[in-house]
């Protein structure tokens, strides 16, 4: 599977402008604020419907306009798939595969496997749970579209039951009939989350590590660690035994929806006890363990978004990148750089066919 090519209308910074792209490599070279990694986001945007950088789609709209269109031509399986993601303000984001509308754009993730690793990663490290909640979610969901139901049906009840909590604070009233409703669909479908989560976590570790290693040259021990209130207690447990918390709380308070993905180096959090090398080197680490793993499970190599990662990165880091180029790891790949006569030198030392676009 690979992109063929791809038209931007009034996307951020383009107002009218469109790629024609080399099945392997693809870079994006110039200086800072140019577009280079708006080019790259809209390229996420057509696997995931959304933006990995602005999560307010309307601000996706360049200023002054009303309305964006991403079209995106791919190869996959020996057919040509038409992608179109587009807003126009005050109406609801549209995605189209070959010109049908999705009814739900849960439908379409996993069609168009991708990963990228971005400098914005770091905020796996420095951000709360909730960001490496996603990432988790969005790794699976990639390959798993009953997880992402089920994921979506959660947060939907989960909503249902802390507007039903706030009801009953602000009437003075508390019904344990209507409570243990949502109790019983939570559980069902946060077990099951949880069960998916943890067989995940085991599989994904294992590669983690290796890439790890790798990368830092086995000078480090890290640790993924995956962290439920769910390891000791079944949910409908733990909701039954927390309800007098959560009335005075007025939102729920236990459940999936708290679990975290504790990042360690040497058994401590790397985002107090990492330097920034080895930062760098657990985030590249994990979003290629997120490569193989969906590689591995959708039997097909997943686009790779590098955005700027080699102005971020020592030699001995992009070295290790350029190894896995050469041994044919990767499928088409799509790099962000300010510095051209440094991106030129990297890609031909992988004797693969490029193309490097100037902003």
């Amino acid at each position: 599977m690979y992109l063929k090519k791809i038209a931007l209308f009034n996307y951020k910074s383009f107002s009218e402008s469109t790629f024609v792209f080399d099945q392997k490599i693809n870079c994006f070279v110039g200086k800072n604020g140019v577009g280079k990694t708006n080019v790259l986001d809209s390229i996420y945007h057509l696997s995931y419907g959304k933006s990995y950088f602005n999560p307010l789609a309307v601000q996706n709209i360049k200023h002054g306009e009303d309305f964006f269109v991403i079209d995106g031509e791919f190869e996959k399986n020996e057919r040509t798939e038409q992608i179109v993601c587009s807003l126009k303000k005050g109406n609801k984001k549209i995605l189209k595969r070959n010109s049908k509308q999705y009814e739900k754009f849960s439908d379409h993730i996993g069609f168009i496997p991708l990963v990228i690793i971005s400098p914005a990663d770091r905020d796996l490290i420095v951000e709360g749970s909730e960001t490496r909640r996603k990432f988790l979610d969005s790794v699976i969901s990639q390959i798993d579209s009953n997880y992402l139901q089920q994921l979506i049906q959660y947060q939907k009840i989960l909503s249902q039951r802390n507007a039903l909590l706030k009801y009953f604070a602000i009437n003075h009233v508390f019904e344990t009939a209507t409570l243990s409703i949502y109790n019983e669909q939570m559980s069902h479908l946060g077990q099951s989350i949880f069960e998916k989560r943890k067989r995940f976590i085991e599989t994904f570790v294992v590669i983690f590590n290796e890439h790890h290693q790798a990368i830092s040259g086995a000078q480090e021990t890290v640790q993924l660690v995956y962290e439920s209130h769910l390891e000791d207690k079944n949910l409908l447990q733990l909701l039954e035994e927390n309800i007098s918390r959560d009335r005075t709380l007025q939102y729920t308070s236990v459940g999936i929806h708290r679990d975290d993905l504790l990042f360690e180096i040497d058994h401590f959090p790397i985002k107090k006890f990492g330097s920034q090398g080895q930062q760098k080197s657990f985030l590249i680490a994990l979003k290629l363990a997120q490569f193989e793993f969906v590689k591995k499970q959708s039997n097909e190599n997943p686009i790779l978004l590098f955005d700027d990662i080699f102005d971020k990165l020592d030699e001995s880091r992009v070295e290790k990148i350029i190894e896995m180029v050469n041994k044919d790891t990767f499928g088409q790949l799509f790099i962000s750089d300010t510095h051209p006569e440094r991106t030129e030198k990297i890609v031909k030392s992988t004797h693969q066919s490029y193309k490097i676009f100037n902003l």
